[in-house]
C-alpha cells in the first residue's frame, strides 16, 4: 500500500515543478527548502507532503530517461 495524497498536494507540486523547472532535485531536504521558498504553504506538515511528492515526481522523471 502506498501513500494517498490529496489533489491539492499533487496540483501544487506539479505547478511548482512546471514554473521552476530545473531547480528541484531528487533530494528531499533540498526540495523542502525550495518549496518553503517558492510557495505560500502555511504548515510544516503540508510543506513536507509537497516536498515529498516533488521528490517522487523528480525520481520518476529521472528513471524515464
Amino acid at each position: 500500500m502506498g501513500n494517498i495524497r490529496t489533489s491539492f498536494v499533487k496540483r501544487i507540486s506539479k505547478e511548482l515543478i512546471e514554473t521552476h523547472r530545473g531547480k528541484f532535485s531528487t533530494d528531499f531536504d533540498v526540495n523542502k527548502k525550495l518549496v518553503a521558498e517558492y510557495s505560500t504553504v502555511s504548515t510544516k506538515h503540508l510543506r513536507n507532503k509537497i516536498a515529498g511528492y516533488v521528490t517522487r515526481l523528480m525520481r520518476q522523471q529521472e528513471n524515464q530517461y
